[in-house]
């Protein structure tokens, strides 16, 4: 499976946005791993303690620091602080669209291959409660989506979200994992 999502992502044209003057550039990762055959992704369920999006789940990542060198080495980075898996861990596969949030973050994400499981979580207390790890097959299953309904400047749209146990992945996380999944899909053809 990792072999073909790497030469699906290789293949994959991934929208790129241009930086606005007020938006902050920021990096995340779309963390996979396999167990008992099954492909799983790796969300956090973020503190109330933290600046941004208190309490929502989302992928491990988060702003650029002024030292760091690229997008990428900033969601590495981040993902190590948030949930302790070292960027030597990870193989990175490629990258999906970026998408620009409410709360003015241009976010990056690309998809990552954890290189062994179990792995040895270490979660910063600050940032995260806990993490879920989702077999893939659960997000597909179309009774585990949600649709998101939004009315803006009087238009309604339908966003992506899911559903797993009694947590709710939507807002940006959805429409970045909506993406990873239109892609992942394709693999499975």
């Amino acid at each position: 499976m990792k072999v073909q999502l790497r030469d699906a992502l290789a293949d994959y044209r991934p929208r790129v946005a241009a930086p606005a003057a007020k938006v902050e550039p920021a990096g995340v990762l779309v963390l996979l791993y396999e167990h008992g055959g099954v492909p799983h992704v790796v969300f956090q369920k973020r503190t109330d303690r933290v600046r941004d999006h208190k309490g929502q789940i989302s992928f491990p990542g988060g702003a650029m620091d002024p030292g760091d060198e690229t997008v990428l080495y900033t969601a590495l980075r981040e993902t190590h602080e948030e949930i302790g898996v070292h960027p030597d861990h990870v193989d990175v596969l490629g990258q999906l669209d970026d998408h620009v949030t409410i709360s003015n973050f241009l976010v990056t994400p690309f998809v990552g291959w954890l290189e062994r499981y179990p792995y040895e979580w270490s979660f910063s207390d600050e940032e995260v409660a806990y993490l879920l790890e989702v077999p893939l097959p659960h997000l597909l299953d179309p009774d585990n989506f949600v649709p998101d309904r939004r009315v803006v400047n009087g238009r309604e749209y339908v966003l992506p979200s899911y559903q797993f146990g009694q947590d709710l992945i939507w807002g940006a996380t959805g429409r970045m994992l909506s993406n990873f999944l239109e892609i992942y899909s394709g693999v499975l053809r």
